[in-house]
């Protein structure tokens, strides 16, 4: 699964104030003219830039391939309760065979049987699994997740984007992607 990034857009890469972009997937972009925008406006500092430029009468800029936010942007702790998250959190997997095939999710304690619309009872589920197990409890379908379903933190979902890169990274952004990554000996 990639996020399609076309590099004819020009996008720009979007870090906050710490460097570190505001997220990996999908990965932190902006339109070139959303950029200008913010560099008129005076929210971010640019770092890198592409070699097209835009022009006026009266005045020539190139665009910018990698700008930084001035006012540092608080992450929020807990993620929102998504399909995407969800899936997200599961690495686009079913949980119960591994297919990334005509994803949806599964209850796993079904709502028959008192289940909540919660991260701790919700997995990402293919179609034919979740049409298998039905409204069974996982040990009447005998049928159990990989992972079992847990509420993850923003940190959890950028290690997991960190997985599905876009299609497109350009040169200028690879000095600012995965700083946090924990170096190997």
């Amino acid at each position: 699964m990639t996020i399609a990034v076309s590099p004819q857009a020009l996008p720009a890469l979007v870090l906050n104030a710490d460097y570190r972009p505001l997220s990996y997937y999908p990965l932190s972009l902006w339109s070139w003219q959303d950029a200008i925008k913010a560099v008129f406006l005076d929210r971010v500092t640019i770092l890198a830039e592409y070699e097209h430029s835009v022009s006026s009468p009266s005045f020539s800029m190139r665009l910018p391939s990698v700008v930084c936010l001035k006012s540092y942007v608080q992450p929020s702790r807990h993620p929102a309760f998504t399909r995407f998250n969800v899936f997200l959190r599961d690495k686009f997997e079913c949980q119960y065979c591994g297919s990334p095939d005509d994803l949806t999710f599964d209850h796993v304690v079904p709502r028959a049987h008192g289940g909540q619309t919660t991260w701790e009872n919700v997995v990402a589920a293919c179609s034919p699994c979740n049409l298998r197990k039905g409204s069974k409890l996982p040990k009447q379908a005998n049928m159990f997740p990989h992972q079992k379903p847990y509420q993850p933190t923003v940190q959890d979902l950028h290690n997991n984007g960190r997985l599905f890169p876009p299609n497109h990274l350009h040169e200028s952004w690879m000095d600012y992607l995965y700083w946090d990554v924990e170096l190997q000996p």
